[in-house]
């Protein structure tokens, strides 16, 4: 599977991947820019090929007959929109020998300039580490962009994830912005 999602990913549609993922057991993983569905697809391949068990999570509202059962085998995972989802996903990882949890931080396709905080959360309850992923149409990069293993102050967390992102371009730039509570 790592061989035919690379060939996909690389050969077919170009891709270059950067950076190695991380050794770790279980992570939280973000991804952005989050600016159209093709993320989805291009993120399913990286996946694939770095070889690494995820679940990401997706509206409940998208878990009607007959999606449910795409979504299911995708790897998705319905949660609402309120913050009970945070203890289910916090379960989940103590209940998972290996587990990364894959989530957009800005929670839509639509341009927001405040991000949700329910990654960092879940993170801090599950003491893992953030990955922080993305995927540049511009440049055709997709990996890793850096690790974020000391998550005690959210606003810290915040501006060095900002500061990772500043430069990429997701394949539609004027639907994407860094939080900008935390920008300088």
């Amino acid at each position: 599977m790592k061989r035919i999602a690379r060939l996909i990913l690389v050969n077919v549609f170009g891709w270059k991947i950067i950076g190695d993922f991380p050794d770790f057991k279980k992570s939280v993983l973000i991804f952005a820019p989050h600016t159209s569905y093709y993320d989805g697809l291009f993120g399913k391949l990286y996946m694939m090929k770095v070889g690494v068990h995820y679940k990401f999570l997706s509206k409940k509202e998208l878990f009607r007959f007959p999606l449910k059962y795409f979504f299911r085998a995708y790897g998705s995972i319905p949660v609402d929109g309120s913050s009970k989802y945070i203890n289910q996903i916090v379960e989940l990882f103590l209940d998972s020998p290996e587990l990364h949890i894959l989530i957009s931080p800005e929670g839509q396709l639509a341009k927001t300039d405040r991000w949700k905080k329910g990654f960092y959360y879940m993170a801090t309850k599950a003491k893992v580490p953030i990955v922080v992923g993305y995927m540049d149409y511009t440049k055709k990069e997709i990996g890793v962009k850096g690790i974020i293993e000391d998550i005690g102050n959210f606003n810290e967390a915040m501006l060095k994830i900002n500061n990772m992102y500043k430069d990429v371009k997701g394949k539609y730039p004027e639907n994407f912005a860094l939080d900008k509570r935390l920008s300088k």
